[in-house]
């Protein structure tokens, strides 16, 4: 394989067992330490999924390969998510997965790129992923690289100012190789983000400025993977969007039936009877 060569997309033969198998890495990490951002990861599984199985050019072997597509994870406390899908595409050993936040894991609890092979940036403060998707991709642009950047962001994030001027600067910047990923679960610390500034029509005002926008259900695998494909075959010089509709707590009906998803509280005896739901609804 050469420096800039691009991989063939990966087959999406199986989709849903992936999707399936983050989740039930995540319950289990969850469990590790009996706490954890598991609302989040059940929901974006899919995305998750359909990112490093279908969209994303990577090497497992070598997650720092120049050619490769960038996936940023603004949202630091998803990391729990991303640790399931890097282990379930081969980039962290599983069996670290016992390890998840504990001292000196490769796993913290809150992503942090200089401990964890495959997490591109620290998502820290929320609102900053899409800036420093802005400078990645500009980069890769001048290197004459032709690798996408992908940037996961939270509804939340929609309420910060420096979202929006990121959104500006990347049209600006005629960035064609910048996909935007908006998890859209109208939850946030205190409420729902449409109780909050993420409202209205979201996918209207990221035309607006100028991006190519969709907007989908994020839980449903064939739209997720269409929309994917539609953002790669923009030929303009234009940013992409893709607003993902998801569930938080996906996949375990109980925990998706709790008011407060944000943190859901999972108490000692319900890891496994989530897992053994879960386990119920495991595709063929």
């Amino acid at each position: 394989m050469t420096e800039l060569s691009r991989a063939p997309l990966a087959s999406n033969v199986s989709l849903p067992l992936r999707a399936w198998n983050i989740r039930r890495k995540a319950l289990l990490m969850g469990e590790v330490q009996g706490q954890g951002y598991i609302g989040q990861a059940l929901g974006v599984a899919d995305v998750l999924a359909a990112a490093y199985f279908h969209a994303l050019t990577h090497d497992p072997k070598h997650p720092e390969w120049e050619g490769r597509d960038r996936f940023l994870l603004s949202i630091g406390h998803y990391a729990i998510a991303l640790y399931a899908v890097l282990m379930e595409a081969g980039i962290l050993p599983e069996d670290e997965l016992e390890t998840y936040g504990m001292d000196d894991s490769r796993m913290p609890m809150s992503g942090m790129a200089s401990y964890t092979p495959g997490m591109e940036i620290t998502g820290g403060s929320l609102g900053h992923g899409l800036g420093i998707a802005v400078g990645m991709a500009m980069g890769l642009q001048r290197k004459g690289n032709p690798a996408f950047v992908y940037n996961l962001m939270s509804d939340g994030e929609l309420g910060e100012g420096s979202t929006w001027e990121a959104v500006m600067s990347a049209v600006q910047h005629r960035l064609g190789n910048l996909i935007c990923l908006v998890d859209f679960n109208d939850q946030q610390a205190d409420g729902k983000s449409t109780a909050a500034l993420a409202q209205g029509d979201e996918r209207g005002k990221w035309e607006a400025f100028g991006w190519h926008a969709q907007r989908v259900n994020g839980n449903d695998l064939d739209a997720v993977v269409a929309a994917f494909d539609a953002a790669r075959a923009v030929t303009e010089a234009k940013p992409r969007v893709i607003i993902f509709d998801t569930t938080m707590c996906k996949g375990v009906p109980f925990l998706e039936a709790r008011e407060i998803t944000h943190f859901v509280r999972v108490e000692a005896d319900e890891w496994s009877k989530a897992l053994a739901v879960l386990e119920e609804g495991k595709p063929s």
